[in-house]
Parts: C-alpha cells; structure tokens; sequence
C-alpha cells in the first residue's frame, strides 16, 4: 500500500485539516498540543486488554483489582471478597489453593481476568456498559457467580464503566445516570456507622451496627460534618464511661465498647448527638444482621457471650417485640436485615406491623399511587434480599421489606446492580447503597448512589480510610454540582422512587 493509499484509506488529511481548523478557531496557544488532543479524541476508544492483580482489603484479606487499558488510558477498580460467610459463594472466587493467606487467595480469579475475561473484551466499546457486562456473564456458565467470582466481575465491570464516562467526557455519576436514565443531581443521606457489634465487633452487643442519619443537614458538607461530630463526642462519652481501651472501633469503623445490649448502645448514641446539638436532626438505624445469631428459627442474643450463649433464646415474636419496643423509645428511622435470611414469615410480620402504624389516609394515597408500603420504619433487607432479581420479587409480593441494600459485589456488574435500583425504585421501595465490611479504596458507589439516585449510602464510620475515600468523594461531587445539588435530606426515602 502506497503512502497516498494509506492517507486516503484512513482520511487522514480531511481528519487533520479539522483538527488545524479546530486549534485555528480556539486560537491555541499551543497548537501542536490541540491537535494532538484532537487527534486523540477523534479515535473511538476500544478496550486493549484487562489486567488484573491480586491486593489487600481493609482486613487485610484478598481483593482482586483491575487495570483496564483502552487505546487511550488505562482505568482502574477493585472489588472486595465476601463480606460474610453466607455471602461467600456468592461474592469470590476464592483459589483451588488452599494454603495461601488462609484459603482466600484470589489469584484464580486473576489468572480468569487475565485470560478469558480480557481476551471477550478487548476490541469492545467502554460505553456500551451492558454488552461489556453480558460478555462477563456469558463467561460464567453456571450462572452462579462461582466461576469468575462476582468480586472478579465487579471490578472488571467498574473499570469499565470508568472507561465509559471518560470516553464521554464526563463524570462517573453523570455516565452512571445516563444508563439509569435519570438525572444525577441529588445527594445520599449518609448511614453512618457509630458503634459495631455482631461478627464485626469484639464486644457482646449481639446487632452489627448502630447508625446516625443527619436527615436535617441543609447539604451533604453538613451531614458529615454532623456525622464528625456526633462520632467525636461519643468516644468521649465512651471514654468517660467505660475508659481508654473502649474506644477501640470494629470492622466499619464504629466504636467497640463492651457492651451487652441494643439500648445501652442506643443510649450512648443518643447522649452524643445531645451533646452535640443536633437533636431532632439526626435519626437512628441499626443493622440486626440477624443471620449471624440466628440458630434454628430462633435467635441467641447473648450468642457472643460463653457463658450465656442458649441460654435465652428468643423466637421471631419476641425479636419483633424487641424491636417494636426500641422504634417507640428512640427515633429509629430503619432497621436493617431484623431477621434470619431465610425468616420471610416474621419479615413480613413485622413489615405488616410497622404498615399499620401509618395514618389511613397515608395509607390511602400510597396504594392508590401504586406504592405496596409506606412505613414510619423502613425494614431493610439485605441478607434476605443478597440482591437478587427473584428474591426482591418474592419480596415485593410478600411484603416481606421496603428498602433494599445494594451491594454491587453480590449482584456481579454495574448493569445488574442497576436493574436491582430499578427494580426497588419500581416497587416505590427506599434504596440503601452498601459497602461492604472489609472494603477496597475504590470510591465506586459514591458515584453509584448519586447516578441511580438512591438517597441514602452506606460507607460505615467517618474513620478508616475505605470508607471515607467514599464519602470525599460526595463532597468532591457536591462542591462540583454547585447551586445545582440537592441533598436528600427529608427525602431520603422518596428519592429513590
């Protein structure tokens, strides 16, 4: 081929006069570095090859990360393991190996990206997010997430949707609401961890979390500014009461004194925002995780503790009592995962419960509006949910929870996830944005939750690095939005309907 062939083939000098136009009309000061980019810019990106490595979470466990090159830049994600032992399966893919890092090595799911995963995707355009994400699952024959791992796809797939937006030219969240098909204005309400208990936590308070929710900041600057301060003054409440060694903090950053019971912790949260001066502008929400104490069909709220553990046992009624009890002592706003994942009866109790509390004509508007409940308390399901298409539906027509806790990590792709906000926004349901214990750095759902829209997110405490890369990041997209921002605040529940 000719010189001249090769100029025409290609349109090259049609496709350099555009680019000299171009530098000409914005009057360059450089323009041998305006064309260049112009250049640059007029080539469609197309993914080169995926690489991918294995790293440390915020527990020290393996994560899998991605370096996903285009012929342009190189964009990089990563993807946490299991975040609890029922999610195993579902999240990694964890070595055939055994004996390395204590059977959680995810080098074969490296070894899976570099290989198969790299070789379906190169040539494929970083926009096209949901032919990118079939091409994952079409890799995973069983469908079961066990064979690339969801942690593997989750990371691959979020290096991808940062390839997209940067190919477009703009933000991660502007990119993430273009394939929600919603506007990306609205700020989360942030659930801030404060206190641990349950799996992640070595106290004896049986719940994992105790979270505040600054619904009545006027933006998201002052809801973590609220969120701060409320931390602080409760490490020294903590001090005071139970002294220096009881502010040590468990997997989410919140605060590990040793306590036995939800109230004691209830109560120290509830002296800090007092002592903090927010009363009535910040709300109250637990995680049960109740799966973890869960034996049988009963639970052992004392599962924690040696000597009493079975010996107390509580049946689904008495876990609904419970809870009951505590939303008319304290203002509790959401008590996630209240039951075991498999206790879609007492659920839908106590989702039924909490529906009859609301005023009839409330009621009214929001069944004739097409809504199937509003409640005083939002019930979060998580692992009664994991996520899962068929498991909201069942939810949905049981009226077993509503809101749901998004973790991407349990779904596998972008896409899916955010078919999971639809199919919860569809049902008129809450939508809570999830880290996951034992978190990578990667800011992902920051982005995510602001995209679809989701009014509330969950990052854990405003300590540890993991979980504040997310919530910097917020403050980053609301300083970018201007004028223009909203924050959830009151709406954190419509929001996302």
């Amino acid at each position: 081929m000719s010189v001249q062939e090769y100029l025409e083939k290609h349109l090259l000098p049609r496709k350099i006069e555009e680019a000299v136009n171009a530098a000409v009309r914005a009057k360059a000061a450089d323009p041998v570095l305006f064309i260049s980019t112009h250049m640059r810019r007029a080539a469609p990106a197309v993914i080169t090859r995926v690489c991918a490595r294995q790293i440390l979470d915020s527990r020290g466990a393996p994560a899998v990360e991605v370096d996903l090159h285009t012929n342009k830049a190189v964009h990089r994600a990563s993807a946490a393991g299991p975040g609890a032992p029922e999610g195993a399966a579902v999240d990694a893919t964890r070595d055939v190996e055994k004996r390395r890092l204590l059977a959680k090595a995810v080098a074969d799911s490296v070894r899976l990206i570099n290989g198969k995963v790299s070789e379906a995707l190169v040539g494929m355009d970083p926009q096209q997010q949901a032919q990118i994400d079939q091409a994952i699952m079409d890799l995973d024959k069983a469908h079961h997430r066990t064979e690339v791992g969801a942690n593997a796809m989750l990371a691959v797939s979020i290096a991808a949707c940062k390839a997209g937006a940067a190919e477009k030219e703009v933000p991660l969240y502007k990119h993430i609401a273009d394939l929600v098909g919603k506007s990306a204005t609205t700020l989360p309400v942030p659930a801030i961890t404060v206190i641990n208990g349950g799996t992640h936590a070595g106290n004896n308070l049986p719940i994992q979390e105790i979270m505040i929710l600054p619904i009545g900041a006027k933006n998201f600057e002052e809801a973590m500014q609220m969120g701060s301060e409320t931390y602080h003054h409760l490490k020294d409440i903590i001090w005071e009461k139970y002294g220096s060694d009881s502010c040590n903090i468990g997997d989410d950053g919140g605060f590990a004194p040793n306590i036995s019971s939800i109230t004691e912790g209830l109560d120290l949260v509830i002296a800090a925002i007092d002592r903090a001066g927010y009363n009535g502008r910040i709300k109250l929400a637990i995680d049960a995780a109740a799966t973890d104490f869960c034996v049988g069909k009963k639970y052992d709220l004392e599962f924690k503790s040696a000597k009493k553990s079975g010996q107390n046992f509580k049946t689904g009624d008495d876990m609904i009592e419970i809870y009951s009890q505590l939303c008319s002592e304290y203002p509790l706003v959401s008590i996630e995962q209240p039951f075991d994942k498999d206790d879609w009866e007492h659920s839908k109790k106590f989702t039924t419960l909490e529906l009859c509390q609301v005023p009839i004509v409330l009621f009214i508007f929001y069944l004739l509006s097409g809504a199937h409940a509003i409640m005083h308390l939002q019930v979060v399901g998580d692992d009664l949910l994991m996520s899962d298409p068929e498991r909201i539906k069942r939810a949905v027509n049981e009226y077993t929870c509503d809101a749901l806790t998004l973790k991407a990590s349990q779904v596998g792709t972008v896409t899916e996830a955010i078919e999971a906000v639809k199919q919860a926004k569809d049902a008129h349901w809450g939508v809570m944005v999830s880290h996951r214990s034992g978190d990578t750095d990667d800011s992902f759902i920051a982005d995510l939750a602001v995209g679809a829209a989701a009014g509330q997110i969950k990052a854990g405490a405003p300590c540890r690095g993991e979980c504040l890369t997310k919530y910097n990041q917020l403050l980053r997209i609301e300083e970018e939005f201007g004028s223009e921002g909203v924050y959830a605040g009151e709406n954190w529940r419509t929001t996302a309907s």
